[in-house]
């Protein structure tokens, strides 16, 4: 059975969930685990894990929406981690791709939510693009108890050995099978096949061939597959070590 550890499943561009829910699941996908990014999609990633099995849910601000956020977003955020199915704070980090960002409230709301974490006791689940120095100082100098995952890597061997020793897990998605993924490549194959995890960050980033067109959970197989080549090891069980990298990270997953 395979994980997708990172999608957006409340996404404007699903128009029927319970479609997306049968293929994925029709393709062996048996969790889904989709992303906050703000106080209304943390709800509603709330209300998806209720009506289906097999999605679970993380709550949180993306660096992206962090103008919405403020302290007194903390106490909702709470509340939403008392659930059985509240498996980390996420999507959270740092983002400086997109013109006009403001770093100060990128970081102080970044950082409020690690603490936020560790007084829920929940992983992290980190985004880090543009703003690797940054997003690696805030992380050594805040750390996060129960560590978490750089979702949808980018970046370089020497960045990912350094947050290998903070004790992070790597995730890979769909851009691991792009013809240009060369750097990527060599990344997957240095990072420990304890310490990976497999996404699709749904509904972006489709794997190839399927580049361009709308991305869902089904796909995770093509990322697994493209991972088991590079470890050398089977699809299978690849994907059985995943799950369990998951299930070692989310701890609340049964």
């Amino acid at each position: 059975m395979y994980i997708d550890t990172h999608c957006h499943l409340v996404d404007e561009k699903f128009t029927d969930l319970t479609q997306t829910v049968k293929e994925y699941t029709e393709e062996k996908v048996s969790v889904a685990i989709n992303m906050g990014c703000c106080l209304s999609s943390s709800e509603s990633g709330r209300k998806l894990a209720e009506a289906f099995e097999s999605i679970y849910f993380a709550v949180g601000f993306h660096p992206s929406d962090i103008s919405l956020f403020t302290q007194n977003d903390l106490q909702p955020l709470s509340a939403y981690c008392a659930h059985k199915k509240c498996l980390a704070i996420g999507e959270i980090g740092l983002d400086f791709y997109w013109p006009g960002y403001d770093k100060a409230q990128q970081i102080e709301g970044f950082i409020s939510q690690i603490e936020l974490a560790n007084q829920q006791n929940l992983p992290i689940c980190v985004n880090m693009r543009d703003a690797t120095q940054d997003t690696l100082q805030v992380l050594k100098n805040h750390k996060a108890n129960k560590q978490g995952v750089i979702h949808c890597y980018a970046g370089s061997v020497e960045t990912a050995k350094i947050l290998l020793d903070l004790g992070y897990y790597i995730s890979f998605g769909g851009t691991l099978t792009f013809k240009n993924a060369n750097k990527l490549l060599d990344v997957a194959k240095y990072v420990p096949i304890d310490r990976v995890l497999t996404e699709t960050d749904s509904p972006y980033l489709a794997p190839h061939p399927y580049r361009g067109s709308l991305n869902t959970p089904k796909n995770i197989p093509l990322v697994v597959q493209k991972l088991a080549e590079l470890k050398g090891v089977e699809h299978i069980e690849l994907a059985k070590i995943v799950m369990q990298n998951a299930k070692s990270l989310f701890y609340k997953l049964p």
